[in-house]
């Protein structure tokens, strides 16, 4: 067993919904072109760090994200989704070469790392949603802990759910000695950074993380440390 672990967070790159300025949440939409473009730059920044398990939200923008990053890395490993909850899949899907098993990176999804649920803001412009709701509501909406868009979700909610996930289900690979790798969304890594980085409720509404730029973090004696 390694002395720690790493564990790699990379917010998905640039979606087609953000770059023509809509509110998007659960929608699923594809990566941009610009959004293509930073998840293969972001991958060539962890081209040299392995990485034993990967996990994935069940969007397909944080997929793609996700398997772009992998085709730019140096081992030439083939991530592969595993399909746990999909008993048919799961069987007929099963790698039975010996030497196939060793250059595969095993990859779950889970719907609890997906972004928030932005409820009825989901499709609308923001710019028009400022100009109908005003920029302090619609500010309230993004950026406050607790509050929640109409029929969505809060910061708070996201937490609730991806936080849980991540404790029972991520962490006790990094415990193993493995590195771990997730692509996911802007508000389910800001709720796991917080965790990582204890922040308070004001602190991590400041925080803000790039689309495509990963962010590494030391997992050693059960303490994260931000690289």
């Amino acid at each position: 067993m390694k002395n720690g672990s790493k564990l790699i967070l990379m917010r998905h790159g640039q979606s087609v919904w953000n770059k023509l300025n809509l509110f998007t949440g659960w929608v699923d939409v594809p990566l941009s072109q610009e959004g293509i473009d930073e998840a293969l730059e972001g991958g060539k920044k962890i081209q040299n760090i392995p990485i034993d398990v990967i996990f994935v939200s069940s969007l397909v923008r944080a997929k793609l994200t996700a398997f772009l990053a992998m085709s730019q890395h140096e081992s030439g490993k083939v991530p592969v989704v595993q399909h746990d909850d999909n008993r048919k899949l799961k069987k007929w899907g099963k790698v039975h070469g010996k030497e196939s098993k060793g250059h595969v990176t095993p990859v779950y999804s889970s719907w609890k790392l997906n972004e928030r649920m932005y409820g009825e803001l989901q499709g609308l412009n923001k710019d028009e949603t400022r100009a109908k709701y005003g920029e302090e509501q619609v500010r309230i909406w993004r950026r406050s802990f607790d509050t929640k868009p109409p029929g969505g979700e809060s910061l708070k909610d996201t937490a609730a759910r991806t936080l849980p996930y991540f404790k029972k289900t991520i962490i006790p690979y990094l415990k193993k000695g493995q590195n771990v790798f997730i692509s996911a969304h802007g508000n389910s890594l800001r709720a796991i950074t917080m965790f990582l980085e204890d922040l308070s409720k004001e602190e991590v509404l400041k925080l803000e993380i790039a689309t495509g730029e990963p962010i590494i973090y030391d997992y050693v004696s059960g303490k994260f440390v931000k690289e």
